[in-house]
């Protein structure tokens, strides 16, 4: 359990991510891990101020002596993504996330951890209780719904922070600077579908399990497989041979992760079961000899099924697959001028069938707003083709790297100094808040690091023990050095 996490170093940030783990604080569902920042702000005798949408601001006067320093912003975000393995079974909205020690690293049992960002938030809440520290005047910033809108980033007012600095908390490679970010937005697809008026007899559940999944922009180039691609394949191959009524088709459960789920009730006459359950396993096999390395663990599970419902007309069950095979998924391309970073690519992440329609998400990034957008077109035109409305909200903005940055100068002198290597310094093909406090506060000199972090998103996210001991040496550093 996580009780035995506050026996690391540093003590006062273990502890406080001990905490966290105790409160339910899934995207949207933050509001009792705010208050519990805002009673341990009064506690300390500090400033605090809530806006409508749920950010948090806590503000920590300067260490005597350096109250004409500049002020520095501490940024987290305080929701997590929410992700366990189908056999696990937590209530996220009500049962602590269940933490061990592994090693050199803390992971959770079946779920995400929520290192991204508890870790983050932990080492504010740090700083804010820590008066052995010397540093600038502080604000600590929380904002909300990072994972799925950046809604807190958005929703933030203009005269909420003074402070000219900003470190983001919210990165995942220990002696990493970014310095940019991709931008995102989603397309929501809409599938009309007819269903026959008559009642399937016998049935079959197809499911496919097992697969790595991951951060839909930080893991989008490592060649995993998404298992809605998957399952789009296999019944397009068998629908080539057999006769088969497709009744559902689902899977993916966040916009940002890489689908590691699909399944689809299938109803097919009891005398040809055999021979399409045979079908699949063989195509399932040959998928998973093109994805040996990097999907190992891959499953395909087919069972009879009691379910009973009205299946899709033959046009329907066309259309859906031939979409769901058409829509891109990975990387679309490679940034010109920065190695190793992927500029665009496109995330087909949600499967849902509904009596009337299958309701399709896909999450797109891109670091050029007009190659995003491009993207974004792309999708439109194959939604029409298959006769289905597409709305797209508006996304958000990227945040352009300054290499000139004199926060950058510092910040790389002083990890210098204390570490004796050079950091790296690079653009990420995610989203950060950064891009839209950049916008909203111009001028402002950011820079986001964290510990290291693997398989944020996933039940198989994981964070390594000395690098968030690092991690905090390099903060607190850099608090006195900034003061």
């Amino acid at each position: 359990m996580a009780n035995n996490l506050t026996s690391l170093k540093p003590e006062k940030l273990w502890k406080h991510f001990s905490e966290i783990l105790r409160i339910p604080h899934g995207s949207g569902n933050e509001k009792a891990l705010a208050e519990h920042i805002i009673n341990l702000a009064k506690s300390w005798n500090l400033e605090w101020q809530k806006d409508k949408v749920g950010n948090v601001v806590i503000r920590k006067p300067a260490s005597p002596g350096h109250e004409n320093a500049p002020g520095v912003v501490l940024q987290a975000h305080l929701d997590m993504v929410c992700e366990k393995n189908s056999d696990i079974q937590h209530d996220f909205t009500k049962d602590p996330i269940e933490a061990f020690l592994d090693g050199d690293w803390v992971k959770a049992k079946g779920t995400t951890l929520g290192a991204d960002n508890g870790i983050g938030v932990a080492a504010c809440l740090a700083v804010l209780e820590d008066q052995t520290l010397t540093h600038g005047p502080i604000e600590c910033l929380f904002t909300v719904d990072e994972e799925t809108g950046l809604t807190g980033a958005f929703k933030l007012k203009k005269d909420m922070l003074k402070g000219k600095l900003l470190l983001n908390l919210d990165s995942e490679n220990e002696g990493t600077f970014t310095i940019g970010c991709a931008g995102g937005a989603d397309s929501e697809i809409t599938l009309p579908v007819e269903r026959k008026k008559k009642k399937i007899k016998s049935a079959i559940l197809v499911k496919i399990t097992g697969l790595r999944g991951g951060h839909s922009g930080l893991d989008i180039n490592l060649g995993r497989g998404n298992a809605l691609k998957f399952m789009a394949r296999l019944l397009s191959q068998a629908a080539d041979k057999f006769k088969f009524e497709l009744v559902s088709f689902n899977g993916g459960s966040k916009r940002n992760a890489i689908p590691r789920e699909a399944w689809a009730v299938v109803a097919v006459e009891p005398a040809n079961q055999k021979a399409l359950v045979n079908h699949l396993k063989k195509s399932f096999e040959s998928i998973k000899s093109e994805y040996r390395v990097t999907e190992p663990e891959m499953s395909l599970n087919i069972q009879k099924t009691a379910e009973t419902g009205f299946p899709l007309v033959v046009e329907s069950q066309i259309k859906l697959l031939n979409l769901l095979l058409a829509l891109s998924h990975g990387v679309i391309s490679m940034h010109p001028e920065i190695p190793d970073l992927v500029e665009t690519s496109t995330n087909l992440a949600i499967v849902g069938t509904e009596e009337k329609a299958v309701k399709i998400i896909c999450n797109s990034r891109s670091s050029i707003m007009s190659a995003l957008e491009f993207v974004r077109l792309v999708i439109r035109a194959v939604s029409n083709l298959a006769g289905a409305k597409v709305v797209q909200p508006e996304g958000y903005p990227g945040w352009t790297p300054n290499l000139q940055s004199p926060l950058l100068q510092k910040m790389v002198d002083i990890y210098k100094n204390l570490f004796q290597q050079e950091p790296e310094v690079k653009a990420v093909h995610a989203g950060l808040e950064c891009g839209i406090i950049g916008e909203k506060y111009p001028g402002m000199d950011m820079i986001s690091f964290g510990p290291t972090i693997r398989n944020p998103h996933s039940p198989d996210e994981r964070v390594h023990v000395g690098s968030v001991e690092k991690f905090w040496n390099f903060l607190v550093e850099t608090l006195t050095r900034l003061a």
